[in-house]
């Protein structure tokens, strides 16, 4: 018939769930990506890691995925990729040997630890197989918040005063360290965090030293490295970026926290948080925080995506705090929002995300 032209597919795989204390955030993004990947365009592959590091192909329903049900298919097998370029794709167990699935892009919805801090995506650089969000060396170096910080102070970048130490040394002396967060961030309340654990786990406000001590033992319990930050009053802004080369940043946004501070539970639990888009600051403001936005992203080598999250004072300054790789794709999450009020959203937001997989790799889309 003429006319009609047979385009194949590309197969891609969504990578979800995880060891890390986002396990569930990251079922809930993986939910809404596919659902959003256009099935005319691309045959979708799930891959399910469980809690217990357990990688397995999923088939069954959508919605499973969400609730955890996916787990309990009976037609979950065993699988995984390959580091061998020469594979290309999914190792599938059989119940009479292996089979293969190859694959031209992969979508690693994956949050924290083993999924944003360059580990899965220095399995899919061996594997040769193109992935959206950053590269190895970007993950790892915006996961980790006492290297953000440095390259941030290096690139002149504005940010909140900190210091920063190791547990094991802590340990050794705490009182050393207690007296150092006291001298030089001077006042509290301070901040204490995690240097890797990602999604504001761990993180807690310290108002006194006994609180300090606190907050670093539950922090410790998350990392072998602490950061403890100076308090900034102002409003919490963040800003999408998109691309590679020449990444576009959205319109900001603005957060007012149903808890004290936009913790894990205020992120994804709590819909009492407000989101006011665009942020409730001055145009001159917008464009600082959106330059900013790219010139962290710039500095610390990002492609594809990320959210730059922001504190904005009173007085006009504009201090970055972190940058998400991978943010989250819920119905509350911030990067969708905030891509979808720059005039990029639903498919079109996903596709393009896909698309810079593929040029980040030299691979035609």
């Amino acid at each position: 018939m003429q006319g009609v032209v047979n385009v194949q597919k590309k197969r891609i795989a969504v990578i979800f769930g995880g060891k890390s204390s986002e396990h569930e955030v990251s079922r809930v993004s993986a939910s809404y990506v596919i659902s959003k990947i256009p099935t005319d365009q691309y045959e979708i592959i799930t891959i399910g890691i469980t809690k217990q590091g357990r990688w397995l192909l999923y088939s069954g329903e959508l919605s499973a995925i969400a609730d955890g049900s996916w787990e309990n298919d009976s037609g979950n097998k065993t699988a995984f990729i390959s580091p061998a370029p020469s594979i290309g794709g999914i190792v599938v167990i059989e119940e009479n040997g292996c089979s293969i699935i190859k694959l031209d892009v992969v979508f690693p919805v994956l949050h924290g630890k083993n999924g944003e801090d360059g580990t899965i995506q220095g399995l899919l650089e061996l594997a040769g197989i193109p992935y959206v969000g950053c590269g190895v060396l970007a993950s790892a170096d915006c996961m980790d918040k006492i290297v953000t910080n440095i390259i941030f102070e290096q690139s002149g970048i504005d940010q909140a005063a900190f210091i920063w130490f190791n547990v094991s040394d802590y340990e050794k002396d705490p009182e050393k360290y207690l007296d150092q967060v006291e001298n030089d961030l001077k006042n509290y309340p301070v901040f204490v965090k995690p240097a890797n654990a990602g999604s504001s786990v761990g993180i807690s406000k310290a108002a006194n030293r006994d609180e300090l001590k606190n907050a670093v033992i539950k922090a410790a319990k998350e990392d072998s490295r602490i950061l403890v930050e100076e308090n900034i009053i102002g409003k919490e802004v963040e800003c999408a970026v998109l691309g590679n080369n020449e990444p576009i940043a959205s319109i900001p946004g603005q957060i007012a926290p149903a808890a004290e501070f936009y913790d894990y539970d205020a992120k994804y639990n709590n819909a009492d948080s407000k989101l006011y888009i665009p942020a409730q600051i001055s145009e001159e403001l917008i464009k600082k925080v959106q330059q900013t936005a790219v010139k962290a992203y710039h500095a610390l080598g990002c492609s594809g995506l990320s959210r730059v999250d922001f504190f904005v004072t009173d007085d006009g300054r504009v201090l970055l705090n972190e940058i998400n790789t991978l943010p989250g794709f819920t119905s509350i999450s911030m990067y969708p929002k905030l891509m979808a009020a720059s005039g990029i959203q639903g498919s079109d937001l996903i596709v393009r995300l896909i698309d810079l997989a593929f040029e980040r790799a030299g691979k035609n889309v």
